[in-house]
């Protein structure tokens, strides 16, 4: 189960083209308990895509009856929204890293698994001595395609999770695969190894100027930096405009100031960065 109302959570794992609109897809499953529905999708290729890929969803509505004066809440639902590509290798690496952000890996093993897991598990805990105010819960996961090239996919992960509380939980992630490989890009495998001191440094820079806090400025005060010491985010991504992190809520702000953006432009690097033919796509 993710708690990420913890700040510590983020430190330990941590999401554009032109659509056209081809088709339609849909599908069903049967699950206990609740009902399960797909909502209508379409067929997407941008003029950079070179994956072919449809967009199709899994959502279960729990029939367990609300009480008190939740009677009138919307009932607990989970939904996952995500791509379908035409390769089942792409695919199923998906699966497991959606599988693996939610927490939920070693439970399941599918989308329907997992949505129907979480209405199972409301409908266990939706008992008078349990939930007397009736409050129902929601699972939200929804998967973008940010970027798609023969050597490199990425997708953007939104998780968003409410079992009660101040506010829903919510994790963001970017998965970053080269599907002619089929290997994992991570920092490492872009960023010479010997560099990464640079890039640190020359991305505090970059966030300092953004925050408006001067080269001694404490990030202490108001962040969560370890020691108040400057680090990247967890999760990265590549984009026309740079090298993009994403901080999520809790990870070095409070909740309420959501998610941090944090772009180095490729020029300002490019002598730390390996000679990574996916980087081509965007360093010319």
């Amino acid at each position: 189960m993710l708690h990420l109302q913890n700040p510590n959570f983020m430190k330990t794992k941590s999401i554009a083209g032109l659509i056209l609109l081809t088709g339609l897809y849909a599908c069903t499953s049967n699950t206990p308990k609740g009902k399960n529905t797909a909502d209508q999708s379409t067929e997407t290729v941008s003029l950079t895509d070179t994956l072919k890929y449809k967009f199709d969803s899994v959502k279960v509505v729990s029939t367990s009856k609300l009480l008190g004066e939740g009677a009138n809440q919307e009932p607990t639902t989970a939904k996952v929204i995500f791509p379908v590509f035409n390769t089942e290798s792409v695919n199923q690496y998906v699966t497991n890293e959606v599988l693996s952000l939610s927490g939920k890996k070693l439970q399941f093993k599918t989308y329907n698994e997992l949505t129907a897991g979480f209405i199972k598990e409301f409908d266990v805990f939706n008992t008078k001595d349990n939930n007397p105010n009736g409050n129902s819960w929601f699972e939200y996961i929804d998967l973008k395609v940010a970027a798609n090239y023969p050597n490199y996919l990425s997708l953007k992960f939104t998780y968003s999770e409410y079992k009660g509380g101040a506010h829903p939980n919510t994790l963001f992630s970017y998965l970053n695969y080269n599907p002619q490989s089929g290997k994992v890009i991570t920092l490492d495998s872009l960023v010479k190894t010997d560099s990464k001191t640079q890039l640190v440094a020359v991305a505090e820079k970059i966030f300092r100027k953004n925050e408006k806090l001067s080269t001694t400025a404490s990030l202490s005060d108001g962040y969560f930096f370890d020691g108040g010491k400057f680090a990247l985010a967890q999760t990265f991504t590549l984009t026309p405009d740079g090298l993009m992190f994403l901080y999520n809520p809790y990870e070095i702000k409070p909740y309420a100031a959501g998610v941090t953006e944090l772009i180095i432009p490729y020029s300002q690097i490019k002598e730390f960065l390996k000679p990574a033919s996916v980087l081509n796509n965007f360093i010319h």
